[in-house]
């Protein structure tokens, strides 16, 4: 556990980490900000495309080669950014940082399930909580400080002797678990799943830089190709002996339901963290060091509260925290849908903390529940899913929230009187930022009516199709 949350907090660090200097290398290479932006769409692409065949990699390879590799890869990424004398070599090392990060999540998680059992999973799903939510949270906090007062090139070189120490413990206490299958290869498959995971990722990001819109000609041939490709890899996998992705797992219904509730809150959280810094840098006036002070405290919190979380899951159950969490989700999310020009802090720095509670009591019950009803069998696969559709549920939800609330801001500045006043700019931006949150709250009603549904998922050990039915039935 220890080798491969040390690997992982510090490999998910960095999905979050580099946003804050998105602007320092933009000066320091000279580039524009579509250039630049692909630090962060060129990391979700490659998870986005890598996550799919962990599955398929899972099953092929030991989980000492699987870790000990990635990790390997992650470092030689993070040693090729600190010293990348061009953007081009710093954008390669970044995207063997996101081949790593891409393929350690999964390891993790099916490996705990492979150690535990059920009662068990709760408490350790919140340890992973801790590290997943934790990591990305404080990246932005920790980012700035850095490089102010060392320099963006520490932001890989501070990372450098973690990472080592990481593969050196590895080396020495990683045992291996699970059974290596090594199932057949089908080329179709993963070209079908690139494609696939990888035209959503990269048009939905597009969209969302603000470079081009849902309408632009190659953003929207880059979604349709996504999911037309998406939906014959789905057929194909049907009927496949051995499927790169078993798509079967949609079968068990708590798997599903906590599906649909994990990217509710992945869309709201990364949707938040990105709309409410430009609020507060917009109309609130406040500088980017106050903006992202002001989200620690939910970020803490999150953090914190995740392996509290696990143990009361373990105890109680599910529906006694996903119910009142997406309750409490969608007041906050309403509460967000009525800022102003003058909102005081206090209300935002409560709204988050609100956010990022609901958020922890949601994210890992609902994903464990959903996992533990899986056969082990369907381990790789309900991971390799669940963990594909996180870069997927961010890159869409952030894409098409940024799309309304510009939509919104112009509609607003065509009827404004005067369009060029500060004032007037700002209430625009207010106006975006309480449609996307009038949207986000009945996002959250959605969750809290599937979160009724919600039951204590008890493992299937069923394989065939008519013994899986009559599960269900039960």
């Amino acid at each position: 556990m220890i080798s491969l949350i040390i690997g992982a907090f510090f490999a998910i660090l960095n999905e979050t980490l580099l946003n804050i200097a998105l602007t320092t290398l933009m000066e320091q290479f000279n580039i524009t900000a579509p250039v630049v932006q692909w630090m962060v769409t060129g990391f979700m692409l490659v998870m986005g495309i890598l996550i799919p065949v962990s599955a398929l990699l899972l099953q092929t390879f030991t989980t000492r080669q699987m870790f000990l590799g990635t990790m390997t890869i992650f470092t030689i990424g993070t040693l090729i950014c600190a010293a990348a004398p061009s953007f081009g070599v710093l954008l390669a090392g970044r995207l063997l940082q996101a081949v790593g990060t891409g393929l350690l999540i999964p390891i993790i998680f099916n490996t705990f399930l492979l150690l535990f059992p059920p009662e068990r999973r709760g408490a350790i799903m919140g340890m992973i909580g801790l590290v997943i939510m934790f990591a990305p949270a404080i990246g932005p906090t920790l980012s700035g400080i850095i490089v102010e007062y060392l320099g963006w090139r520490y932001l890989f070189i501070t990372v450098i002797p973690f990472a080592l120490f990481s593969i050196a413990f590895a080396y020495k206490f990683l045992k291996n678990v699970g059974e290596v299958t090594k199932p057949k290869v089908d080329i179709l498959s993963i070209v079908l799943s690139t494609v696939g995971f990888g035209g959503i990722v990269l048009g939905f990001s597009s969209a969302g830089e603000g470079e081009a819109s849902f309408l632009d000609p190659q953003v929207l041939a880059m979604i349709i190709a996504g999911a037309v490709s998406l939906i014959f890899f789905s057929i194909r996998q049907l009927k496949l002996e051995e499927p790169l992705l078993d798509v079967r797992v949609f079968q068990y219904p708590m798997f599903t339901i906590g599906l649909v509730l994990f990217i509710i809150v992945m869309v709201s959280m990364f949707s938040s963290e990105i709309i409410l810094p430009m609020y507060m840098q917009g109309p609130l006036a406040l500088p980017a060091a106050t903006a992202g002070l002001i989200l620690l405290p939910g970020a803490l919190l999150n953090g914190l509260m995740s392996p509290v979380m696990g143990k009361l899951f373990d105890k109680f159950g599910p529906r006694l925290l996903i119910i009142p969490a997406t309750a409490i989700l969608m007041g906050t999310m309403f509460s967000l849908s009525q800022v102003s020009m003058d909102t005081p802090i206090w209300r935002i720095v409560l709204s988050y903390l609100l956010l990022m509670l609901s958020i922890s009591a949601v994210m890992m019950p609902a994903q464990t529940n959903g996992l533990n009803q899986l056969p082990k069998r369907l381990y790789p696969h309900g991971t390799a899913i669940m963990n594909t559709l996180q870069p997927v549920s961010g890159a869409v939800g952030v894409a098409v929230f940024i799309s309304l609330m510009t939509t919104r801001e112009e509609s607003y500045l065509n009827n404004a009187q005067n369009p060029e006043s500060e004032t007037v700019m700002s209430q625009a931006l207010v106006a975006g930022v309480e449609l996307v949150y009038f949207i986000a709250f009945s996002l959250a009603a959605i969750g809290f009516l599937v979160s009724l549904f919600v039951k204590r998922a008890k493992q299937t050990e069923h394989e065939t199709p008519g013994e899986h039915e009559a599960a269900v039935e039960h």
